[in-house]
């Protein structure tokens, strides 16, 4: 519609009832048309960009000499007819056409979008399902050897298994989840490793959560407290810190390791896929720190907000 009413405003010589170029214009909005259904789609899916572009010079030529003698019967040469009303025919078939690529282009950035975020989201479900054979194997030899030694005390435990259970197969399924329901897992889990380790690890364990309603990616410290325990070496400490302020969270884990006994490479594993989750989750909201000294630390600051 702009380019109808600049070329009847602006470069007409004609009143509007009389001029040609309403009359050509239905001529035009065919070319166009099929210039971007039939032509464009084609000549673009074949990479045909060179036979395109004579197709395009050719429908250019033969529709301006059409105006110039059909319509408007103007009796010019050839080239007078080109120089004069080539761009009537030209502006509309090209600007249309940067339409089309444009609109293209839009719609494969949003397939490419799409393709990352589905690939993003199989990825964290592979890394999820990673974790979560680990914590139910740890909890199930734990009832096992507890059933034996202290039967009596064994329901207690099932029932906590429950709910662990519970939140790894439901809960853990959404993208955040309520870190106070996070923490009542942790809070399970590190009940279970007090008994497993009774006599043979002290374990040390603090939460401090200053707001409520804060929410966080499910199973992510799991891994940091999980290392821990499998790493540390027998007759020693784990330390474990877990502190929410003003949004910002806190997580410190150390414990003690056998220097000859445990490689760099056997850290890495757990602790590499949480880093793939933070960096898909997390980006650029997250500082993750690990130190390999006499003690092993790892400190995660999380922006929950």
């Amino acid at each position: 519609m702009l380019f109808v009413f600049v070329s009847l405003s602006v470069f007409s010589k004609y009143y509007w009832k009389e001029n040609p170029f309403l009359q050509y214009l239905s001529i035009l909005v065919v070319i166009v048309y099929a210039n971007n259904f039939m032509l464009l789609p084609f000549f673009v899916k074949k990479k045909w960009y060179i036979p395109y572009v004579f197709v395009f010079a050719i429908i250019s030529f033969f529709a301006t000499q059409l105006y110039c003698n059909v319509f408007t019967k103007c009796g010019c040469s050839v080239m007078k007819c080109l120089s004069d009303y080539l761009w009537q025919t030209l502006v509309p078939l090209i600007f249309f056409s940067f339409v089309w690529v444009l609109y293209r282009f839009i719609e494969k950035q949003a397939e490419v979008e799409k393709v990352k975020k589905d690939h993003a989201e199989m990825e964290l479900k592979f890394l999820k399902s990673q974790i979560n054979p680990h914590v139910l194997f740890n909890n199930l030899n734990t009832i096992y050897s507890y059933s034996i030694e202290k039967p009596s005390e064994t329901p207690e435990l099932i029932l906590m298994l429950s709910d662990n259970l519970k939140h790894i197969l439901y809960e853990s399924n959404t993208k955040t989840i309520l870190l106070e329901k996070e923490l009542q897992f942790l809070d399970n889990y590190i009940k279970f490793q007090r008994i497993r380790t009774e006599g043979v690890k002290q374990i040390f364990y603090k939460t401090q959560i200053q707001s409520t309603g804060k929410k966080i990616a499910p199973l992510l410290l799991i891994t940091i407290i999980e290392n821990a325990f499998k790493h540390s070496a027998l007759n020693s400490d784990i330390s474990i810190s877990i502190i929410e302020t003003n949004g910002v969270l806190e997580c410190v884990c150390s414990n003690d390791y056998n220097k000859d006994r445990v490689s760099s490479s056997a850290f890495k594993i757990g602790l590499q896929n949480l880093e793939k989750r933070l960096q898909l989750i997390y980006k650029g909201n997250y500082k993750l720190n690990i130190v390999k000294a006499e003690q092993f630390v790892v400190t995660l600051k999380l922006n929950l907000s």
